[in-house]
């Protein structure tokens, strides 16, 4: 059996104003870096894991080094398959800022958004070639809220029609025989 742990970063100062980050480059925040912390220690006491990847934008670059730290393991892999959906034009934008420039139906413009079928596409052929790259061992990636919510709904359709991950929460999977399953979701009880 494979197991995959599905991390997202650690809070940035972006997600505190409610802009939408994308595939902007933005760092994680002082609280970030603690609840990566918390994160760490908490899977120092759950058990081994073998490998740690995650994308190569800088927060989840930063979250996933902190855990490594923690672990005495080294990030094997910093891949952009596992980037966060490109915002197109809404990133660096809050909510309120697009409502006042494209109105109420923003979400209807073409605005150079990434289509969600292609993010949960990229999401699913990852984890894919993971389980059969690292075939019986406990994987450890680090990414984003957008990409591991769709790629759940890619892989257990069924059980994730819709999806909400707080930062450093952590989602694991199994699989087995070619059959997948999700035994933890979006937990963040290390923040307690």
């Amino acid at each position: 059996m494979t197991t995959i742990g599905l991390v997202r970063h650690g809070i940035t100062d972006w997600n505190v104003l409610g802009r939408a980050q994308g595939i902007s480059d933005i760092p994680l925040n002082n609280l970030g870096k603690q609840q990566a912390s918390a994160l760490a220690n908490r899977l120092v006491l759950k058990g081994d894991w073998d490998i740690i990847v995650t994308s190569d934008l800088a927060r989840a670059k930063e979250t996933g080094q902190i855990i490594a730290a923690k672990l005495n393991l080294s990030i094997n892999v910093f891949d952009k398959r596992i980037r966060e959906i490109n915002c197109g034009e809404i990133e660096g934008t809050t909510e309120e800022e697009r409502l006042k420039k494209w109105g109420s139906n923003w979400r209807e413009l073409d605005l150079g958004m990434e289509k969600f079928d292609d993010v949960s596409d990229r999401g699913y052929e990852f984890i894919t070639e993971l389980a059969n790259t690292y075939s019986d061992k406990r994987v450890l990636v680090v990414s984003h809220g957008a990409l591991i919510g769709l790629t759940l709904q890619r892989l257990l359709p069924e059980r994730f029609q819709k999806t909400q991950l707080d930062n450093t929460s952590i989602t694991i999977l199994n699989i087995k025989q070619g059959v997948w399953n999700c035994s933890l979701y979006n937990c963040t009880k290390h923040l307690d």
